[in-house]
């Protein structure tokens, strides 16, 4: 595949500045970043968004577009980042995709995960209350799963069901490959993978979304609709000052704030139905 390069001069004053005009650059195409250069397919790149996106952002200025020698993208990744350890035996090929536990985003939700190994969980979907590895949770909704990392996770500590959608058709390729490559720590779980802009209808008893704040304030009536009796929705991939503006959303779809992490710059909440 050709790959283009678009090469960058930042002068931001916080670094959580430089980390939302690397998620703008993310929605328009580019799927890896190194340092000061940002690659995306050639066939994707739309040069009149990426001046207006760079235009946007105070702090930034864009150097040079370039093309870059035509080479096996995949393997020169793979050789640069090899199959990741994460806690519980689970390993992940990261394949360029997002959430593989570089990102503190990612790495809060996997700590909070971890916490289903010992404290109980409702399980309403599963029609039972179990605590422990077995049967922590039932239905489990892995929002803009990129890996599939925690939709991973969530099945080695319990989850019945794990149901992964991402808009990215690598992600979904990739998020299989890892599920297999973990499928002796989660072979009673069943999943289901789709690619799509939108999480699919049904119920469940964890939702996790860590993705843009636009896209989680769109789709916030959804996640209210879709969560299970005592269930909760975690959401992360944004800062302390979207987070007024997410509660309220959330607020406005009967749901309410049970808890707030804060890791560097990026926060997560978790939620909860106001009659829970």
């Amino acid at each position: 595949m050709l790959y283009s390069a678009a090469t960058f001069v930042y002068h931001f004053a916080e670094d959580w500045q430089k980390d939302l005009f690397e998620q703008a650059l993310a929605d328009i195409g580019f799927d890896s970043i190194d340092g000061e250069v940002a690659y995306i397919p050639t066939k994707k790149l739309d040069e009149a968004a990426l001046r207006n996106t760079v235009a946007a952002y105070d702090g930034v200025t864009l150097s040079s577009i370039n093309a870059c020698e035509d080479q096996n993208w995949n393997e020169a990744w793979e050789a640069e980042h090899p199959v990741m350890e994460l806690p519980s035996g689970i390993r992940i090929m990261p394949h360029c995709a997002f959430g593989a536990g570089y990102h503190e985003t990612t790495g809060m939700m996997m700590d909070r995960l971890r916490l289903l190994e010992v404290g109980p969980l409702r399980c309403e979907t599963a029609g039972a209350v179990r605590s422990g590895i077995a049967g922590a949770v039932g239905n489990v909704l892995d929002n803009g799963c990129g890996t599939g990392v925690l939709g991973i996770m969530a099945a080695r500590y319990g989850a019945t069901h794990v149901t992964m959608v991402d808009i990215d058709e690598k992600s979904i390729k990739n998020a299989r490959e890892n599920i297999e490559l973990n499928r002796a720590h989660c072979a009673d779980t069943q999943f289901t993978v789709l690619h799509g802009d939108t999480p699919p209808n049904g119920k469940y008893d964890l939702i996790l979304s860590n993705i843009h704040r636009n896209v989680l304030l769109a789709q916030m009536p959804l996640y209210a609709a879709y969560l299970a009796p005592k269930g909760e929705i975690w959401l992360s991939g944004f800062y302390e000052e979207d987070c007024p503006t997410l509660i309220a959303a959330a607020e406005k779809e009967g749901l309410k704030l049970k808890d707030k992490v804060e890791r560097g710059d990026w926060r997560m909440l978790v939620l909860e139905a106001e009659n829970g």
